[in-house]
Parts: C-alpha cells; structure tokens; sequence
C-alpha cells in the first residue's frame, strides 16, 4: 500500500495538470440537473432509469451509463439532498485542495472503476445485470479520507459541535450494518459496494490506519503493565502521605513549593526518580 501511494505521489507530481479541476463542483451541479429533471417528471424516479448502471443496457450501446450514474442523487429528499450535496462539495474541494487535482481525481475515480468492476464481474458471475444507480459509498468513502486529514476538526451536527473523528466511526458503523445486513439477506452484491469502496480507501490511507492502531495497542498494553501500574500507585502513594506529587532527587524541590517548575521522571535510572527542570538532564543516573 505504501509503493501504490508513492507511485500515485510521484504521478501526480510528473503530471500536475492531470484531472479535472473542481470534480465535485461539476458532480454537484449535474446532480442537481438530474433532480430538476426527476421534478419536472412528476416526481417519477422511472424517469431517470436510463441514467443508472447496468451491464445489459452498456452492451446495447448505451455508453452513457458509464458516466451518468454518477449524478443520481443518493437522496430524494429535498432537504437532505441539498445537505448532502453540500457535505459532499466541502469534503471533496477540501481534499482537492490538499492533494491537488490529480490525486484528488485518482481517489474519487479510482473508487468509480472499483464500483464497476465489482458490479459487472457480480452481473457476469450471477447472470444478472445488476443496476448501479448511485455514488453513496463512494461519496462517503471521501468522509473517512477528510477524517484521517482532519480528526480534530469540528462540525456542526444540526446544533451540537461534533468532531470529525466521532462522525467518522459512525460512518464505519453504518458501513459495517449495511454490509451485515446485506449478507444476512444473502444479497452478496449490495454488500460489495461498501467494500469496494473502502478497498479504495485502504489503498490510500492503510499504512496510516495500521500506523494509527499499532500506536493504539502500544499505548494500551503500556498503561496495562505491571511497570506502569506499580508506578502510578507508587506516585498516588508518595502525594497522599508527603503532600506533594513531584520532588526533585537532586535539590528536594517539590511541585508544591514551585507550582510552575517542570518535574520530569528519569527513564535511565533505576526506579522512579524525579528531577526538576535544572537537573533532568544534569544528575548521575541510579543504576541501583
């Protein structure tokens, strides 16, 4: 995974004008062309078929379908249509901003050709030209990329002030009911296209995701062991019997009587020994 992201990063940086600038702006406003159109035909949802995916109708020359299933809307409610639209504007011109156009572009159609591929080898294998009528895993996948970019950014969820992290452990929730859900009713197809679309999310960011755990697991199993247990007991002991929670072993200055003097452990000594800020890095380690 880390050879494919520094092969895209090289790409892109041999070719920066590669793309389409402002993909989700123009993805945007043909969704919302798509919309008018599904308003004018009285709200028949029949009348946008033809812009839907299916492999049948691609072998009959219906060569559009490769595009236009992309500005199906994922909703048809007016309200949280124009909400997602723009939840989806923000994320995909936030991330075209940080990476470029090109690997902006890699990203989202590297997602689309993923779709695909699944949706025409499933219609190949099963005999039936299952219909792809929307972007909504792909679209969301673009939500895990923002989240690992910015996890501590903040949003508004309705009124509550919501990091993006949280919402994005959501987000893997409702992925991991919907592919549940969808093997459960043996629906093999409807549970590939979240998995598609975080395969192409893995693509990008799966050395970082495993970094991210790795450091996780570490930090547990420290604050788990013996070592780090003993010690905290060791420290809660000495601040309820002495009165003071840090004591320099060099000066004897507590954290008590210089309440703004650092105090730091020594992780070269033997035991638990503490050092102001004057003699962290100038004492003689204890080696027993």
């Amino acid at each position: 995974m880390n050879r494919i992201n520094r092969k895209i990063d090289e790409f892109c940086y041999q070719h920066p004008g590669f793309g389409i600038p402002n993909l989700m702006k123009i993805i945007v406003i043909g969704t919302v062309v798509v919309y008018l159109l599904y308003l004018l035909t009285g709200y028949n949802a029949s009348s946008i078929q033809f812009l839907t995916f299916n492999l049948n109708s691609l072998l009959h020359g219906e060569i559009w379908r490769l595009v236009t299933f992309i500005f199906v809307p994922t909703n048809f409610s007016p309200f949280w249509l124009l909400i997602s639209l723009f939840f989806y504007y923000f994320i995909g011109s936030t991330l075209e901003r940080e990476w470029g156009t090109a690997k902006f572009n890699i990203y989202y159609f590297g997602g689309l050709v993923l779709t695909l591929i699944a949706v025409v080898a499933a219609s190949l294998i099963t005999g039936v030209s299952w219909t792809l009528s929307s972007t909504y895993y792909i679209n969301m996948s673009m939500f895990f990329a923002f989240a690992m970019l910015y996890p501590d950014a903040t949003v508004l969820l309705l009124i509550l002030p919501v990091k993006i992290k949280w919402l994005a452990w959501l987000d893997a929730a409702l992925f991991a009911f919907d592919i549940v859900a969808a093997l459960a009713q043996l629906n093999f197809v409807s549970a590939l296209l979240p998995i598609v679309a975080l395969l192409n999310f893995f693509l990008f960011f799966g050395e970082a995701l495993l970094g991210w755990l790795r450091r996780t697991t570490g930090r547990a199993a420290h604050q788990a062991s013996p070592k780090t247990i003993h010690y905290k007991k060791a420290v809660k002991e000495q601040m309820k019997d002495k009165g003071y929670h840090h004591k320099c072993a060099v000066c004897g200055k507590t954290d008590t009587e210089y309440p703004n003097l650092e105090f730091r452990y020594c992780s070269k000594c033997a035991g638990y020994y503490c050092y102001c800020s004057d003699h962290i890095n100038n004492h003689v380690h204890i080696t027993e």
